[in-house]
């Protein structure tokens, strides 16, 4: 039987009752002290939310709240899903949404055990990073139409992304007091309120210096604008926005838009990095990563791309 559509299973968890009142309290207390005790981003918690009332509606269908969950109900839901045609991806993330509540019951004395104790997370593949290569960055990068201003501030966004590595959400939401150009770095709020300091390098500074000087005062209309790249409403260009800025210029590069992403200039940003003998630890303080096995990743991309010159090349290969 094939596996249903996101679309489907959306309508039938919003189909079935609400969360009952006790559930949602539950969830909305672990909620609070996840964020006090953490600082977790309104992103983590509102994916956290949204796994919790799915759990609690599924056991509302069935008589049944948190308070009353054990093993073998939570294998019960997870199997259900997987059967729904739920990810493997999917459910993991539900799987450490529950373990952060349970854990987080257990420790305040409100249950006598966690019922994630004993249940593995689904196996993933591991999908490498999909950077593109450094002449096909130069292309996208030179796409801009720099006679007009959304043009420069397109060619200063990318070229920043490219030479800093950014998040995009660290990029749409970076305001202008956030640029120290006489240093050549930027003050970046990275994931859970974190903050770092990135180099510009020589080419970004250059272009970023000459959209603040031709191209930010026209978009913005001469109001005080806080954000460095307001779009046409004067507020913060959104993730959206430049994603499809990306997808145009893509296209006007010659290059596939499918195989090409904000995402995919960081990835680009780290890989190059590594190509061209970076330290892996410097590289994660670039990219704002808490841990440096998720920096790890790269090297296994330059691994390949490593691969794939010794088979194009070598004699033997």
């Amino acid at each position: 039987m094939p596996a249903s559509r996101p679309a489907d299973r959306r309508a039938r968890a919003q189909a079935q009752p609400p969360a009952s009142a006790e559930d949602q309290r539950a969830i909305a207390g672990f909620l609070d002290r996840a964020w006090a005790e953490s600082g977790l981003s309104r992103l983590t918690l509102d994916s956290y939310r949204r796994d919790l009332e799915g759990l609690a509606r599924w056991l509302g269908n069935r008589g049944r709240g948190l308070s009353g969950v054990d093993r073998q109900v939570l294998f019960d839901y997870l199997a259900e899903r997987t059967g729904a045609g739920y990810a493997a991806r999917s459910n993991a993330r539900l799987l450490s949404s529950l373990r952060a509540f349970f854990g987080q019951q257990l420790r305040l004395g409100l249950r006598d055990s966690d019922p994630t104790a004993l249940l593995d997370l689904p196996k993933l593949g591991r999908s490498l990073p999909k950077a593109l290569s450094e002449s096909e960055v130069e292309a996208l990068l030179n796409a801009p139409d720099l006679d007009s201003a959304a043009g420069l501030r397109d060619r200063a966004m990318v070229e920043l992304m490219y030479a800093t590595g950014l998040r995009v959400s660290e990029l749409v939401n970076l305001p202008a007091t956030g640029v120290n150009l006489r240093q050549g770095v930027l003050r970046v709020m990275g994931k859970g309120s974190k903050e770092r300091l990135v180099p510009l390098g020589e080419e970004a500074q250059h272009w970023l210096e000459r959209y603040l000087a031709q191209a930010r005062p026209q978009l913005s209309g001469g109001r005080a604008v806080a954000a460095l790249f307001p779009g046409r409403d004067g507020g913060a260009l959104s993730r959206q926005q430049f994603w499809n800025v990306v997808k145009r210029l893509a296209a006007a590069a010659g290059i596939d838009p499918a195989r090409v992403s904000p995402h995919g200039l960081r990835h680009s940003f780290a890989t190059h990095l590594l190509n061209h003998g970076a330290d892996l630890r410097a590289l994660q303080m670039l990219l704002g990563h808490s841990s440096l096995s998720t920096t790890q990743i790269y090297t296994l991309v330059a691994r390949e791309g490593l691969k794939r010159l010794h088979q194009q090349h070598h004699p033997r290969a």
